[in-house]
């Protein structure tokens, strides 16, 4: 029961942020000074041709009248048009969010996979040469800035070593010869379901730069998160009980220790994922990535307040939800929460 009532007032906090949000973005770009009829009407348009558009996206309408209308067709999923692509903003983002969703999840795990482990051993060996090592791995992923970084990766790796190609999700020659057939649009999945191997390998390739700078931070982030609190746990009492049984040490730190020490690794990783589906629109810039980051780019740079209020608004419920979900993990895992 008290789960339960716990969730409930989780959601209700959902709803009230996801509203509160809604209602700050869509007046903000009221307010701004732009036209968008004048942007919807294309270049040049004249006073009639504004009218019009003013008229078909529902701007000669009040302000309250406005909202309402959009309040509404979001409920229904409608997000609106792009000024910009003349094309629905919810079909744009069936465009775009899959390269960013590909990239972002190539990351995390990363940071599981090479963040966790490292911390874990860091703080087993605490005071060693390789603590200090990871530790300044650590500190300088976090220092690092991610374009300054995707720029050198690009000049090591293509223009030195010429292994990695310097950008885009895919080269033109193997989209041409060996296409890749859209099941998901998630290019890995899809060449790999379809046995287009010479695409997964152009796939694979293609990735490798963006997420491993994209990966950076979190990893670093999952290093010193981990690290501290298996120090912190490896001091408790029934870490010692099992040492003097004589459990194998990497028993104690990997099924023991690492157990109660991941939770707040957990909380961070979740949050960093939030984050990285619109904290990448650099390395997407630089590596020419057809993702998210580069789509609001766009609108931004024309002014196409539709899909800033609605990409906004998007990743706030990714936000909220990721948040909801992380709460609810950590209360689970952690009986020490309390469920208020």
């Amino acid at each position: 029961m008290q789960r339960f009532e716990y969730l409930i007032k989780r959601f209700i906090l959902a709803i009230v942020v996801i509203l509160s949000v809604m209602v700050l973005t869509f007046f903000i770009s009221r307010v701004l000074p732009s036209d968008p009829a004048a942007a919807w009407a294309g270049s040049h348009p004249t006073a009639e041709q504004i009218a019009i558009a003013n008229q078909r996206l529902g701007l000669d309408q009040p302000l309250h009248v406005q909202f309402w209308r959009y309040f509404t067709s979001v409920l229904q999923g409608d997000l609106g048009t792009s000024l910009q692509t003349k094309q629905p903003i919810a079909r744009d983002l069936r465009t775009y969010l899959p390269a960013t969703m590909e990239l972002v999840f190539c990351a995390m795990l990363l940071a599981v996979v090479v963040g966790i482990p490292l911390g874990v051993l860091s703080g087993a060996y605490k005071g060693s040469f390789f603590d200090h090592l990871t530790r300044l791995v650590s500190i300088s992923g976090v220092s690092i800035p991610t374009f300054w970084l995707g720029l050198l990766l690009q000049l090591f790796f293509f223009s030195q070593l010429k292994i990695l190609p310097l950008g885009s999700r895919i080269s033109t020659a193997t989209a041409i010869n060996n296409p890749v057939t859209q099941l998901t649009g998630f290019y890995l999945i899809d060449t790999a379901v379809t046995g287009n191997w010479a695409a997964f390998k152009d796939t694979l390739l293609h990735l490798v730069l963006p997420a491993c700078t994209l990966a950076t931070y979190p990893v670093a982030l999952a290093i010193r998160m981990t690290r501290s609190n298996i120090i912190e746990v490896l001091s408790e009492k029934y870490i010692l009980a099992a040492r003097i049984t004589g459990l194998p040490r990497r028993t104690i730190l990997f099924d023991l220790a690492l157990k109660n020490a991941i939770i707040p690794t957990i909380t961070v990783l979740g949050l960093s994922f939030a984050y990285s589906l619109t904290g990448d629109i650099l390395i997407e810039i630089i590596y020419s990535w057809p993702g998210l980051g580069s789509y609001i780019t766009g609108a931004v740079l024309a002014i196409d307040f539709p899909v800033i209020v609605s990409v906004t608004l998007f990743v706030t419920v990714i936000y909220v939800f990721i948040n909801l979900i992380l709460d609810l993990l950590q209360a689970m895992l952690d009986p020490r929460v309390s469920l208020e």
